[in-house]
Order: C-alpha cells, then sequence, then structure tokens
C-alpha cells in the first residue's frame, strides 16, 4: 500500500493512472537530484536573475553585462552612456552561450536606458531588451520600451513583516492598479497604496492579487502578454512604489499575490524575449509548437534547463524582491496539455495520456518545491479549466503542488443560468450539484464573477440582472421591479458561491457594490478611451445609492464567514432541496443556511432537521432593510429545536438567511 501515492489512496478510480502519476513524482525527484548534484540547492538555482542581466559588483567596483544568448553571433551593449555606439562595448561568448563585459563603475548610473544590440543566429542585427532586466520604460511618443538602469541610491526600506501562514483562508480581492480609480488615466501603485487598501481593508479581505504587474507592452492586454518577466510595470510606478503598496498591505494584514504569467509570452520582437537570440526556438519551442494559436503568444519550451531555470528565478525574485506572498498561475490548463486543454475532458485517461505535457507539469512541480522552500505559507492558486487531478496536492502525495485551484465553473454555470433561463426555471438540484463538485482534499476558490466576466463583450452579474436600469433606478427611494430583483438575486448568488462553492473566495474590484456596465481598455475600436476602463468609487460613496446596499451585505457576508471559519471547515452538508419552491438548506460550520430561490413563495412555518440540535438566532438576512429588503423577518426572533427534531421559520422570496 506505501507504494501506491496517497492521491491514488484517496480516489481509487485514479488507480488505472497510477504508474503515471508515479513516473511524474520519479520526474520530479530526479530532476531535484541532479539541480541539487550540480547547484547544491534547487533554492541555488533559482538565483539565475543575480547572475544575468546588467549587474553592480560592489566588492569589484564594475559592472558586469550576462546574457544567455546560444545561437547570437555578436553581442554588444548600447544606450545613453556610449551614444548607442554599436561597435564601443562589445560582450564576449564564453561557455553554454553566455555572453559577457565587464564595465567600469563610472561608466553607467541609475536611470540610463539601455538595450543590446545583438546579430542573431539568422543574420538579424536588432536593438533587444535583456531578458532579465528588472526596469523596462516606454517612450510616450514612439511608444517603444528601453531598458533601464535601475539602481536607486536610496534602497527601499520595508517597515513591516508579514507570515502567509496567518491567512488561513483567502478572501482574496483581485485587483488591477492602473484602473483602481475614477479618473479616465492609468492609476498608480502609490495611489492604490492610499486610496483603495484602505477600502478593501473596510470590505474585510485579507489578500489582494494584483493583475499587470509584469511589464506588457500592450495596456489592453491585461497584463496577460508579458515582454519583461523581472520588470514590474513602468505605467503604474518605480518598482519602489510597488513594495509601498506591498509594504502597506502588510501593515494592515493583507497578504499580496502576484498573478503571474508563465503560461506564454508576447510575440513581440522589440520588447519580448521572440527570437532574442535569432535561433527561433531560445525560449520558445521551434514552429508550431512554439505558437500559441488562440492567445496569439509563444509556448516556452519548459523541457529546456535554461528555460526552467529563468522562470524559477522569476518566482524566487518576485517573493523576495517585492516580498509577494504567493501567485496565481494564471494559464495552467494551457500548459498542462500539448492541445493547451481544447478539447473535452471526459475521462481520467485525458489527464495522464499523451497530451499531457510532462515538462510544463515537472516546472510547476519544481516551482510549487521552490516557493514552498523560500515562503512557507506561501498561497499558490492555479487557473485550471480542466480539473486535473491532483493539482492542489503536495509533491509528496503525487499531486503538482498548488495551495489551491479556482472552481471556475461555478462563475460559467451563473452566467449560464441568467443568459438563458428565468430564474423561476433553475434547476435546485443541479445548483447544488455545480456549488459542490470539487475534489475532495483540493482547496478551491470559489468565485461567482472575476475579471473575466466583467470584460467587454461580457456584463458582470449586477450588469446583466438590471443592465440599463442600473443608469435610471438606483437611486434608493426608486421601487422599481427590475433593480429590485436584480439585487434579491446578487446577494444570493454571492452568499451561496461563498458559502458551498469552496474553501476560498475572490472577487474582482467594485463586483461587492455591483459596479454597472463592463471593463474595456484604451484601444484603436473605442478611441483608445478610459471611460470603461476605471472603477466608480463615486457610486459607493455616495449614501443615496443601492450600491451601498451591496456593500452593505459583502462586508457583513465576509465579516460572519471569517467569524465562524466557513471556509476552513468541511463542505456544505445538504439538509433539504424544494424543488416546486426553490429552496435549498444547507448546513457548514455549524451555521444553516437557508436559500429561497423563489419570485413569489414566502412559507411561514416552514421547518429542516439541522444536525446540530439546539436554539439557533438570524445572524445574517438578505432582505433586511439594512441590504435593500423588505424586512419581513423579525431578527429578534429565536428558533428553538421543537419535539419533532425541527427548526421552524419564515422563509421568505428571493432572499437567504444565516442561522447560528
Amino acid at each position: 500500500m506505501s507504494d501506491i501515492p496517497k492521491l491514488v489512496q484517496d480516489d481509487p478510480w485514479l488507480e488505472p493512472q497510477a504508474a503515471a502519476i508515479v513516473r511524474r513524482t520519479a520526474g520530479f525527484e530526479n530532476a531535484l537530484k541532479v539541480i541539487q548534484q550540480d547547484h547544491g540547492s534547487l533554492a541555488a538555482y533559482s538565483m539565475a536573475h543575480q547572475c544575468f542581466g546588467i549587474r553592480f559588483d560592489p566588492e569589484k567596483n564594475h559592472w558586469i553585462v550576462r546574457e544567455w544568448l546560444p545561437a547570437a553571433k555578436a553581442v554588444s551593449l548600447i544606450g545613453e552612456f556610449n551614444e548607442w555606439n554599436r561597435e564601443a562595448h562589445r560582450l564576449e561568448k564564453s561557455a553554454n552561450g553566455i555572453w559577457e563585459l565587464k564595465i567600469s563603475a563610472e561608466t553607467l548610473k541609475h536611470g540610463d536606458e539601455i538595450k543590446l544590440h545583438i546579430h542573431g543566429a539568422d543574420d538579424s542585427q536588432l536593438d533587444r531588451l535583456p531578458a532579465t532586466i528588472t526596469r523596462a520604460v516606454q517612450n510616450p511618443e514612439t511608444h517603444d520600451f528601453t531598458a533601464q538602469i535601475w539602481l536607486p541610491p536610496q534602497p527601499y526600506v520595508w517597515k513591516h513583516s508579514f507570515d502567509p501562514k496567518q491567512i488561513t483562508s483567502p478572501f482574496i480581492y483581485e485587483t488591477h492598479v492602473g484602473m483602481s480609480g475614477e479618473e479616465p488615466r492609468v492609476h498608480t501603485y502609490r495611489e492604490f497604496a492610499e486610496q483603495v487598501l484602505p477600502r478593501v481593508q473596510k470590505a474585510g479581505y485579507n489578500t489582494i492579487q494584483l493583475m499587470a504587474v509584469q511589464e506588457h507592452p500592450y495596456y489592453g492586454s491585461f497584463g496577460y502578454h508579458v515582454s519583461s518577466f523581472f520588470a514590474p510595470c513602468s505605467r503604474f510606478g518605480t518598482p519602489e512604489d510597488l513594495k509601498l503598496l506591498i509594504d502597506t498591505a502588510h501593515g494592515i494584514g493583507i497578504a499580496v499575490l502576484l498573478d503571474i504569467v508563465h503560461s506564454h509570452a508576447v510575440k513581440n520582437i522589440a520588447e519580448g524575449l521572440n527570437n532574442l537570440d535569432g535561433s527561433g526556438n531560445q525560449y520558445f519551442h521551434a514552429g508550431g509548437k512554439g505558437e500559441h494559436p488562440q492567445w496569439d503568444s509563444k509556448c516556452f519550451d519548459y523541457g529546456k534547463p535554461e528555460v526552467r531555470q529563468f522562470l524559477l528565478s522569476n518566482v524566487r525574485y518576485w517573493l523576495e524582491e517585492f516580498r509577494f506572498d504567493g501567485f496565481r498561475f494564471d494559464g495552467i490548463t494551457s500548459m498542462l496539455y500539448h492541445s493547451h486543454g481544447n478539447r473535452v475532458f471526459g475521462s481520467y485517461d485525458d489527464y495522464f495520456g499523451d497530451d499531457a505535457n510532462e515538462e510544463a507539469i515537472l516546472y510547476l512541480k519544481l516551482a510549487n518545491q521552490l516557493i514552498s522552500e523560500i515562503k512557507p505559507g506561501a498561497i499558490v492558486v492555479a487557473e485550471d479549466m480542466s480539473g486535473m487531478p491532483g493539482l492542489c496536492r503536495p509533491n509528496s502525495e503525487g499531486g503538482i503542488g498548488f495551495s489551491h485551484r479556482l472552481a471556475m465553473g461555478i462563475p460559467d454555470h451563473w452566467i449560464k443560468l441568467l443568459k438563458d433561463q428565468r430564474d423561476e426555471d433553475w434547476n435546485m438540484d443541479e445548483l447544488w450539484g455545480v456549488l459542490n463538485n470539487r475534489r475532495h482534499g483540493e482547496a478551491t476558490i470559489a468565485y461567482a464573477e472575476s475579471h473575466d466576466q466583467a470584460l467587454v463583450g461580457d456584463k458582470t452579474i449586477a450588469f446583466r440582472l438590471m443592465d440599463q436600469d442600473m443608469y435610471w433606478h438606483m437611486t434608493q427611494e426608486d421601487n422599481h421591479p427590475v433593480v429590485e430583483r436584480g439585487i434579491a438575486l446578487h446577494k444570493i448568488i454571492r452568499l451561496m458561491t461563498l458559502a458551498f462553492g469552496g474553501e476560498g473566495w475572490l472577487n474582482f474590484m467594485g463586483n461587492e457594490f455591483g459596479h454597472p456596465e463592463w471593463l474595456d481598455f484604451p484601444r484603436e475600436g473605442n478611441d483608445w478611451s478610459f471611460h470603461y476602463c476605471r472603477r466608480q468609487w463615486s457610486l459607493l460613496d455616495n449614501p443615496k445609492l443601492k450600491y451601498t446596499w451591496l456593500a452593505e451585505w459583502d462586508r457583513d457576508l465576509v465579516a460572519l464567514a471569517k467569524k465562524h471559519n466557513l471556509l476552513q471547515a468541511p463542505p456544505a452538508k445538504l439538509l433539504h432541496i424544494d424543488p416546486s419552491n426553490k429552496i435549498i438548506i444547507a448546513e457548514r460550520a455549524n451555521l444553516i443556511f437557508i436559500i429561497n430561490l423563489s419570485a413569489q413563495n414566502s412559507i411561514f412555518g416552514y421547518g429542516t432537521n439541522p444536525h446540530n440540535q439546539h436554539t439557533h438566532q438570524l445572524l445574517l438576512d438578505s432582505d433586511a432593510k439594512c441590504y435593500g429588503g423588505h424586512d419581513r423577518v423579525d431578527r429578534s426572533v429565536n428558533y428553538p429545536i421543537h419535539p419533532d427534531g425541527q427548526i421552524k421559520f419564515y422563509t421568505t422570496s428571493r432572499s437567504a438567511m444565516v442561522l447560528g
């Protein structure tokens, strides 16, 4: 029995895949052993970012320029310091395709703009950015990027320490710094620290997830077409400004996750890694395998040790240099399969057969091992649509090592219901099944909607429920039936998803108060407008508008979940489903959740048999007036156990109650 991975022991249906799981584990252990033999440790192996690029050596008082360009024919350093002379400072090629140059201390200074001029294997002669540059800046007129020497005379002094282990259940506030303010422009790290973090703290979230931090040439890519993997986005400010943001968050007890992109890279030649040495396949696969057809981007060759080392060093860099508390790994499905997940997953064979990208899986195993060594307790979330078994189980159990996975099927189901069916026709059994469909022993982040559902071409839940009526009927004294229904369902949807959907919770910035409209980044198609690329906090701050009701509901819902350790509790147990009256009653963390999705049926004396036979109290009621409800339930009433073992209550239409 000991030879069988625990992943298989816990799920006997995986027994036919045991050999593949054992093979993956052995491959990881062998790779780790080789790394330890050659470099001493995985941590030492992940220090490439301190060896490559442009570094100042204070002991020898000179600059070292070092770049891995195995197929290049010639390389030189150019910049303001030598008037962009391509002949003045040539690098010399040493072993393993590494080019190197040492120059005196006074040659370069903080803030200098530089590039590498590379004579590639294909005889191209191009000015490129170093792969591990930590600062890239964009010319506002030409929009070209150049690398910048970043060695400030006064490094940032951290004020707060933070241990991610204190986040027992992540309540994640997904954010984008650039669009986090109300003015129609790009906002900054410092503005976020000063103006948005207090809102996150007030809302009760204990974790923020920062999108679009790694440098990217096209703002409208939402940060998912990365060019410079080690450079914080310069649109939002300096690296020190980002450190201030993270330090400020830590000071108020909030963890910070980086939305890291290792699943692909931008195709751009001028700014990115594509064809850096002219070979066509330095960091990426050659030919069609190196192209991602759906994303119009490049696919990393995870089988190359140098590429794995580059990406592992990137992981370590963000953890140590900026003190991130973990990551959300974007696009994991695309990495896990040669088909990029563009297929139907019908059986366990689909996860362990020929389509599985074992090289990418090995990289992810190594990355999670490194993260656990560098920052124990780090939160590492996988965005996977396929449901890969073991994704969030330790390597020692046959897993891949993530701490959490996103419950991507839940928001898709909510949108499908809202698009295709009247709520009067929703199937209660199906809805319960979707909310509880997750793998045993693998922690899941539940969410009703994220940034994906807010993008142009789609709609947030609030906008899908209320649409154009949000423009005209959101004052609190305006009793409009469409808006009333929308607010009622918005509250119920969020409660059901949080209470039943997982072991963590995620919300995209502004959705907690029903932010109207969609997201649309400045682009040619909208005349480069910022109108939809901002957050209208003034709607929330206006006490006369109904947005305050939704925000208050979300705050109290999060507070209740934290107080009762809801997300740390075992999955919810179904007590009762009533399809005709659209009622679901379930129990989790010694709380009873009573959901009434009926448009009209309010029922006195409705009963259920709770597992905990004690007198309950009403802790939360979506129909309360402070949340925009009708106050149909007396909050002072207790709910004792009747002789038949039931508690009796008044369940009102389109409302949710929590008893405890």
